[in-house]
């Protein structure tokens, strides 16, 4: 069911899930109280071993995927990163994960079929793997090593819109690379939430460089998406800096994301009245 309200823009911090066994209560937890949840995993905790039945069953639609790809380290990624989703929207979902099946947009985005209550994403960077859950609406997530060099690149002219250089180049030195580390994540973690990733061009449309995000900007610095979403960069384990996007729908937030609640009572009585209506004027003949 979905609560009135809008959501509250806060984010807790990242859950460590060092495997398949660990404590998935704070999941809910952090659904139930922000909205939003981050999941980090080493990828070396999810790595499959072997290509069994339990694999395949885990990986559903996407052990076709899976077969597909040629390079080890990419495979393993694969399976590595779509298990840990799995798991996490089970924990959300109350079901197994085996019962979770992904599907994906036109841009890529993934999806839980059936299930339209919790919005999924997720983002991986060397051994790091990152899954974002939300109950308010889209969420996108991104996550990039801290020590990567953006600025001085030549980057700047092919992601920043007009604003947002000026503005990094208004900072010190040492402020330069980290902030453009953050708006690469924000765009990135936008881009999926949207659904059109790098379809969407990074110069047309911005974030504040040096101060915590809150809008959208235009390129010429003035608000796209005044309350329509929120946005989080942090640093995970000093190594990461992580980039958050989560979009309000106007429906207020899946105070229950249960499988089991997934369908309203309401709408679940008309449809079942409407069904034996319509047995009761069927002829038998027809049947």
């Amino acid at each position: 069911m979905t609560a009135p309200g809008r959501r509250t823009p806060a984010l807790g911090e990242p859950i460590v899930i060092p495997g398949p066994s660990a404590d998935w209560s704070r999941v809910r937890a952090d659904l139930d109280r922000y909205g939003v949840a981050l999941l980090c995993a080493r990828q070396d905790d999810w790595r499959p071993e072997g290509a069994g039945e339990r694999l395949r069953a885990l990986l559903g639609h996407d052990w076709e995927r899976y077969l597909e790809l040629t390079h080890r380290q990419v495979r393993t990624r694969f399976a590595a990163s779509r298990v840990l989703l799995k798991f996490g929207a089970a924990a959300a979902l109350g079901v197994r994960p085996e019962s979770v099946e992904l599907g994906y947009g036109l841009g890529g985005r993934p999806c839980l079929r059936g299930y339209d209550g919790v919005h999924i994403s997720l983002s991986h960077t060397d051994d790091l793997l990152l899954v974002g859950l939300a109950t308010d609406g889209a969420i996108g997530v991104d996550a990039e090593r801290s020590d990567r060099v953006l600025y001085g690149s030549g980057l700047v002219r092919h992601m920043c819109t007009p604003y947002e250089a000026e503005r990094i180049e208004a900072m010190p030195v040492a402020g330069r690379n980290p902030a453009m580390l953050r708006l690469w994540t924000l765009k990135e973690a936008y881009s999926k939430a949207v659904g059109l990733g790098m379809k969407l061009g990074f110069t047309d449309f911005g974030f504040s460089p040096d101060r915590a995000p809150t809008d959208v900007l235009r390129p010429d610095g003035t608000p796209g998406t005044v309350g329509a979403w929120a946005f989080h960069t942090l640093s995970y384990a000093g190594r990461y800096t992580l980039g958050v996007a989560v979009g309000d729908a106007g429906f207020g937030r899946t105070t229950d994301p249960s499988a089991a609640t997934a369908l309203d009572p309401v709408t679940v009585d008309a449809l079942l009245a409407a069904l034996a209506e319509e047995e009761r004027d069927t002829p038998w003949g027809v049947l």
